[in-house]
């Protein structure tokens, strides 16, 4: 069951890492950059993106994490680390309402640019553009945001976990102690100093 529980621990942190970087990557480069490119490079660009993005990587990172964080809580819930069961629920928490974030905003956004067809054949580039840029640059914000957070809880799950796990080691290295009143019962025999001149 320890062993579990500190596998699915990093694994889920490690999952929560990827897509909280892939999310900020997106807020403070990928869409500052694209900002700055053309209509007509933007919506190809982004179409391309949301196409290249669902992939079994993409999708196994993001949707795993989900299972595991909620296998990560029933662990720590079931075993002894409950020191760590709080950040485990708050990390279980933020990312949940991000991935609401995703599926009910960014997602359906995705899903309109799509529907707009081939950039060469839009006639209004620049309106297609403004509906879509504004509202999922600040979702992506909002998201990003979710999964950092929901990635530093976990990390400090795993600090309180490794602390309980060295203490237990700790506890089970050091040697069983007399209590003082027993040891103060004990006295030197009759026989004890004969014995050690044979």
């Amino acid at each position: 069951m320890r062993h579990l529980q500190t596998g699915t621990m990093l694994v889920t942190t490690l999952f929560a890492g990827l897509m909280a970087g892939l999310f900020t990557a997106f807020a403070y480069s990928v869409m500052p950059g694209l900002g700055r490119s053309s209509d007509r490079t933007f919506v190809e660009a982004m179409q391309d993106i949301n196409k290249a993005i669902l992939n079994p990587v993409f999708m196994l990172l993001f949707m795993g994490s989900l299972p595991l964080l909620g296998l990560a809580v029933f662990l720590a819930w079931r075993g002894q680390t409950r020191s760590a069961l709080p950040w485990l629920c708050a990390a279980l928490v933020l990312y949940v309402v991000a991935f609401i974030v995703t599926s009910g905003v960014n997602v359906p956004l995705n899903d309109t640019l799509a529907r707009a067809g081939d950039p060469d054949r839009i006639r209004r580039l620049g309106a297609v553009r403004g509906d879509f840029e504004g509202r999922w640059v600040a979702w992506n914000v909002v998201r990003a945001l979710l999964h950092t957070a929901s990635f530093g809880c976990l990390l400090w799950a795993l600090v309180l976990h490794g602390a309980h796990r060295a203490s237990e080691k700790t506890d089970d290295a050091a040697p069983p102690r007399i209590p003082a009143p027993v040891a103060g019962l004990w006295q030197p025999g009759p026989y004890q100093h004969t014995a050690s001149r044979w």
